[in-house]
Formats: structure tokens, sequence, C-alpha cells
């Protein structure tokens, strides 16, 4: 015949359950960290979690004459600003080409100090011709680029910086295109030096470009 557990027992049982649930959560936790921390980086070096991964690297697309632009060829032995944005962004495009433009002007090097790229994230609408009567609008020289989406897609990627269309109906064609709002900075040798955040300080992002340029 079963008897009723006793006080003693049942506290045992709970404690039991009260301690596998605290086990439960502190797996769960580690796995948080580490599904972050194998989460996308921006490095300037090959990244021990990720094998073989360089930010950068050459790159093919189509300038604002609708020629082909080597990167390896026109960039060669020279620094740069990289900038993914849209000629339709309302005021975070504009107020970073703005930003490098004033920065390049205050470095007192003159034009030539680094070039500033402007790559389009949205192909679709914005055609050399288009992206060529934007940068023009800055009153400073501006590298614009843009290609096919497949073409633009991957150099997104290899710079790490992220892209997608928003359905928005205000919108000219009726989408919108979220991106990555930092600056990617590179050094005479092609390779990713540091980043320049959108909220950054003229004072520090100076810095940066003395870096570059030195």
């Amino acid at each position: 015949m079963a008897t009723e557990a006793g006080p003693s027992t049942r506290i045992r049982t709970l404690r039991l359950i009260l301690w596998s649930l605290v086990g439960l959560a502190a797996l769960g936790f580690a796995a948080l960290l580490l599904f972050r921390a194998d989460g996308p980086r921006v490095t300037s070096r090959a990244d021990p979690a990720m094998p073989g991964f360089q930010l950068g690297g050459p790159f093919t697309l189509t300038g604002t004459d609708g020629q082909p632009f080597d990167s390896r060829q026109a960039l060669a032995g020279r620094p740069y600003a990289m900038f993914f944005g849209f000629t339709n962004c309302p005021d975070v495009c504009p107020n970073t080409l703005g930003k490098l433009a004033k920065l390049r002007r205050e470095l007192g090097k003159g034009d030539g100090a680094f070039d500033i790229v402007f790559v389009s994230v949205d192909p679709a609408r914005d055609t050399p011709k288009v992206v060529g009567d934007y940068v023009g609008l800055f009153g400073t020289p501006i590298i614009g680029l843009t290609g096919s989406e497949e073409q633009v897609s991957a150099v997104a990627k290899t710079h790490a910086i992220y892209q997608a269309r928003t359905p928005n109906k205000e919108a000219p064609g009726g989408y919108t295109v979220d991106h990555g709002s930092q600056v990617l900075l590179f050094g005479r040798d092609g390779k990713f030096v540091s980043t320049i955040a959108q909220e950054e300080g003229d004072a520090p992002a100076l810095d940066k470009l003395r870096r570059i340029t030195a």
C-alpha cells in the first residue's frame, strides 16, 4: 500500500526540480553567448571564428561612366573611405557623404588625400547616370559605383554590410533600402583599417583619416 510522501521528501523533490531549471537556464545562456560570439564581426584580420574571412578585397562594379570599375587598378596604392547607400536615402546617406567631404577638406591635404567611394545598394533605381548626378551634388570628387543586383550583393557581403529592401508606399518605386551606415576605411595596401560610425564625432574621425593618409 502506497504511503503519502512526507514534507522532507516533497522539499527534496522541489529542490531537484529547481536545480534542474537553473541548469537549463545556464545552458540556454551559454548557447546565447556562443551564438553572439559567432555572429558577423568587423575585423582588420582573418577572424579565427570564420577561417579565411578577410573584410574587403578586390571587386568590380560599374562606374558613373558606365564602364567597369576594377578596384585593383583604380584604387591601387590609394587610401579610401567606402560607404554603401542609395540616392533616394533621405538623410543618412547625404549626411555621411557630406561629412566625408567636410573631413577631407579639414584634413588639409587636398582632394587627393583619400578617395571617397560610394556604392549604391539600390542598383534597380540607381543607374550609372543617376549615381553620377547624385555624387556630383557634393562639390568634391566622389567615386560613384553601381552594378547588377548580384554584383552589389556580393561586394556588400565581402565588406560585411547589411542591406535589404523594405516596402514603403511613400518612397519612389514603393520601397526603401535598409543598410549598414558605417564608413569603412582602407589603407594604401587595400587592407581594412577601421570604421567611422554614423554618430562619431569629427575629431576621432579625423584621427583615423590621418592614420590611413600618413
